[in-house]
């Protein structure tokens, strides 16, 4: 049975200028859905939460909402007022007489949030603004929980409690995220936007790719029947109209309509199914094995009489070709590690060695490097030249844009007009462009749509100098990191080789991970240790390319879709079997029919594709 219909929207337009940003949209929310609202940067998923609210009235159109209901939303943008404590802000919407039953709550959301009830908002920084914003939308409780990137600028401790938060939460939420696993996690819905219109999965985030990818194909093989019957309308037409037949001129006319419609349809496709596509970032190169190393560093600040310890007789050698993943709480000590690596920041006590051939690009999260006022083409070549060279070849600014989802006719905006996914874009851009032997980039997954997210991981699976990864996408480590550095805070720093999953299951203490984690401490051993040890010089033996870790779980994942599909497509050849199904059912044997066809050509991709993969693996 049905859950309670909450709220309706039918044959919507929505209008910001000649072009509708939607038109006949239609959709549904029920009680106790969790819904991943999904679709690419500019789709309109802003606009369609504001249509939720009610905010955003309809050009045309009906929508109705069960009375009573009420709908909280917490959104990207957020103002603090002067004076205004934390505990204030979360209880300013909330009726005098509900504040008093509400208290507890508020106690228990602000310290899983990890937020001072008592701090001034003004004084918070960007991402205690967002948790404070996150504890008042919790707390409010509302019958539909609109979440704009809930899990921007939270630790990975925060976000899985709020997994458990959400899970057992009593409402309807509606979530936007590139956070794949929390998405996977938490819903058990899909909304994708895609190109104007509303597609409305029955199962969650986690079976989203396969989902979206059968309706790319269904559509793909539909544009290509339409198109060959538009070639035969074609052809028709050119051996000429009868004189003064009416139905033959009417025909004319509708193959041009036709012809017409195809193209824009074909168009609308491509755009659509257009991925950021660049070559592998290739000669990166080092003189040493061993690029920097930190030998029984100190760290620590004062901050309202209390000393805050960051290392401790810290000790690690970073190699060429590492691949780290640093993760921790805010304040544990991931920024100030990564300053200390960079020279911008002395140790306390302790020695930093870092090789004077090394050179570092580096992608700041808070995006200091961008001028608000410099144009998108400046930000790319600040001398104003039309053409930059991106790993030694020319490319022009327009064309190298493009590459990013930029539209070319933007060259000249500023920077300041761009949203916070694009800016992030045009950083990675920038520094994709010439990266240099060492990669630095700090929470490079905030605010980024998820085909960006598939096109970095990519080409961070071919980079062959030192990664290093601040982040709390814990599907992006698993994808593109092999140890992590656990930033515990009071100066404790946990390895672990492998992704975050590695991390998780020796926390939880599901499974012994490839390499046993180990506790910086101030060990003789270590000290013994590191002293015997030599800085190699030589060139390291090559070795042979593997695959990169997505096409490796792809390749994994494989034989057991393809096992599926086998069944699958035995119990549609069972089905027609059946010499009466046909006089019994007509529509339901072309329904199976159908099914069967679609189900044959997807075995057959699987197929060919899990032998590429083998060849790639063997080669």
């Amino acid at each position: 049975m049905q859950s309670p219909l909450l709220l309706s929207v039918k044959d919507a337009m929505v209008r910001y200028s000649e072009k509708p940003v939607f038109e006949n949209l239609s959709f549904n929310i029920h009680q106790g859905s969790r819904i991943a609202l999904v679709g690419k940067n500019g789709a309109g998923k802003s606009t369609l939460m504001n249509i939720i609210t009610g905010v955003q009235e309809l050009d045309d159109g009906e929508r109705w909402e069960e009375a009573g209901i009420t709908t909280g939303y917490l959104r990207q943008d957020i103002v603090p007022e002067k004076n205004q404590t934390v505990f204030e802000y979360i209880f300013s919407e909330i009726k005098d007489e509900e504040k008093e039953l509400l208290e507890y709550k508020v106690d228990i959301v602000a310290e899983a949030l990890q937020l001072d009830r008592q701090a001034q908002m003004t004084k918070l920084s960007g991402g205690q603004i967002r948790r404070a914003g996150l504890a008042r939308a919790l707390v409010e409780e509302p019958d539909i929980l609109l979440l704009d990137e809930p899990t921007n600028h939270l630790d990975l401790e925060v976000i899985e409690w709020l997994e458990d938060y959400l899970n057992a939460y009593p409402g309807t939420i509606l979530c936007v995220s590139h956070d794949r696993t929390f998405l996977a996690n938490i819903t058990n819905q899909v909304f994708w936007l895609d190109r104007g219109q509303i597609k409305v999965s029955p199962r969650g985030f986690k079976h989203f790719d396969e989902w979206s990818q059968m309706l790319l194909e269904q559509e793909e093989r539909e544009l290509k029947n339409r198109k060959q019957l538009v070639a035969q309308e074609v052809e028709w037409a050119s051996r000429g109209v009868k004189a003064r037949r009416k139905r033959n001129v009417r025909r004319v006319e509708q193959m041009k309509i036709m012809r017409e419609q195809l193209k824009n349809d074909e168009a609308a496709y491509r755009r659509a199914t257009q991925t950021i596509n660049l070559k592998p970032i290739e000669g990166v190169d080092a003189t040493s094995k061993v690029v920097a190393e930190f030998y029984n560093v100190s760290k620590s600040f004062s901050e309202d009489y209390k000393t805050i310890r960051i290392l401790d007789k810290f000790s690690i050698r970073i190699r060429r070709g590492d691949r780290i993943g640093i993760l921790g709480r805010n304040g544990s000590g991931k920024t100030s590690f990564l300053k200390m690596l960079l020279g911008e920041l002395d140790p306390d006590g302790g020695s930093i060695k870092v090789r004077k051939e090394m050179e570092f690009s580096y992608f700041d999260q808070k995006r200091r490097d961008l001028n608000p006022d410099d144009t998108l083409k400046k930000v790319l070549s600040p001398e104003g030249n039309d053409y930059i060279d991106v790993m030694g070849k020319q490319r022009h600014v327009c064309g190298y844009l493009k590459d990013f989802m930029f539209d070319p006719s933007r060259v000249q905006d500023k920077v300041k007009t761009l949203s916070g996914g694009q800016k992030n874009r045009l950083m990675l851009a920038r520094i994709l462009a010439n990266p240099k032997t060492c990669l630095i980039l700090d929470e490079p997954t905030n605010d980024l749509d998820m085909d960006t997210l598939d096109m970095l991981e990519e080409i961070l699976s071919q980079y062959n100098g030192t990664l290093i990864i601040v982040s709390h996408d814990r599907d992006f480590l698993d994808q593109t990191v092999t140890k992590i550095l656990a930033f515990e805070g009071d100066a404790e720093v946990e390895s672990c080789i492998g992704g975050y999953s590695d991390y998780l299951a020796w926390k939880r203490g599901q499974e012994n991970p490839k390499e046993k984690p180990q506790k910086h401490k101030d060990k003789k051993q270590e000290k013994q240790k590191l002293a015997s040890q030599d800085v190699p010089i030589e060139e390291p033996p090559k070795k042979a390319k593997k695959l990169s870790y997505k096409l490796e779980y792809e390749l994994k994942e494989l034989p057991k879709k393809i096992e599926e599909l086998e069944h699958e497509v035995s119990n549609y050849n069972q089905q027609l079997t059946d010499p009466d199904f046909y006089q019994n059912d007509p529509d339901g044997f072309h329904n199976v029919t159908k099914k069967l066809g679609d189900a044959k050509l997807k075995l057959e991709r699987y197929e060919n594709r899990w032998l590429e993969l083998e060849d790639m693996k063997s080669a």
